[in-house]
């Protein structure tokens, strides 16, 4: 089975944001994830990942006034000016927390949002800084509505056209059910892309282990494409974080056929 991170921004909020690093690992997680890293000092991470031998599997590049709405700059053309001050805060960041991906987060189309900006962009950050790893993802309108980038078709293109080395799908396999479903062909089909994985149940968002999706096959999927990054767990648990953690015992003792050896046989 893959390698499973919390998110702390979503889950254990039952504590405050530097106890979650403990509460992740005592529940079984060996790497986090956390969205908007910047409410603490990054050496006070670096510390509570070292104390806990968590890995860092991901943090997102600034969002910006999230009550007023923003959802990133990378996207917006009249946004050039903040989004390379967000970009130089989250790679100070990633100088000293080396997380496996950072997330470039495209923003809300205001009207000035296209895809033109945002692969210049993407062309700048990836060259700026070849050693980190980048990625974007497709969010469902749904949830974010107006969001840029709203179609894994759509950031597969992006991704053909930057054709950085560095920069790689983030597939949250929530957003992608809700936009286009079809996921094990889509994962078959993405999986050169792939460079972060992230689960929650659909529709309610809650444990991936409630609602339409078969978590345990797409992860066997994944496995057998040979997906060797991490799976983020980015989901809001229905009750007690802890409580709502059967699904990641099932599967870190879990060993069954592959969804692919079945098919063929």
């Amino acid at each position: 089975m893959p390698r499973f991170a919390a998110n702390i921004s979503m889950l254990f909020t039952e504590h405050p944001l530097i106890e979650r690093f403990a509460a992740a690992k005592a529940a079984g997680f060996s790497a986090v994830e956390i969205l908007d890293p910047y409410v603490l000092p990054a050496e006070q991470i670096g510390e509570e990942l070292a104390r806990h031998d968590l890995g860092l599997a991901l943090i997102n590049t600034p969002a910006g006034d999230w009550a007023a709405g923003e959802r990133g700059m990378a996207a917006l053309a009249g946004q050039c000016a903040r989004f390379e001050a967000q970009m130089a805060q989250a790679l100070d960041y990633a100088a000293m927390l080396t997380p496996g991906i950072v997330h470039v987060m495209a923003g809300i189309d205001d009207g000035s949002g296209h895809e033109a900006t945002f692969i210049d962009n993407l062309h700048q950050i990836t060259g700026a800084a070849p050693q980190q790893r980048f990625s974007i993802e497709p969010i469902n309108r749904r949830d974010m509505p107006g969001y840029m980038l709203h179609h894994p078709d759509q950031a597969l293109s992006i991704l053909q056209a930057v054709g950085a080395p560095n920069l790689a799908l983030q597939l949250d396999l929530y957003h992608a059910q809700i936009i286009a479903g079809d996921l094990s062909r889509r994962i078959e089909a993405m999986a050169p892309y792939l460079g972060h994985v992230q689960i929650a149940g659909v529709p309610h968002r809650h444990e991936p282990d409630q609602g339409e999706l078969n978590l345990s096959y797409l992860m066997g999927l994944l496995d057998e494409l040979g997906y060797d990054g991490w799976v983020g767990a980015e989901y809001h648990p229905a009750g007690r974080s802890e409580d709502g953690l059967a699904w990641l015992r099932a599967l870190q003792t879990q060993q069954e056929p592959s969804p692919l050896a079945r098919r063929s046989s």
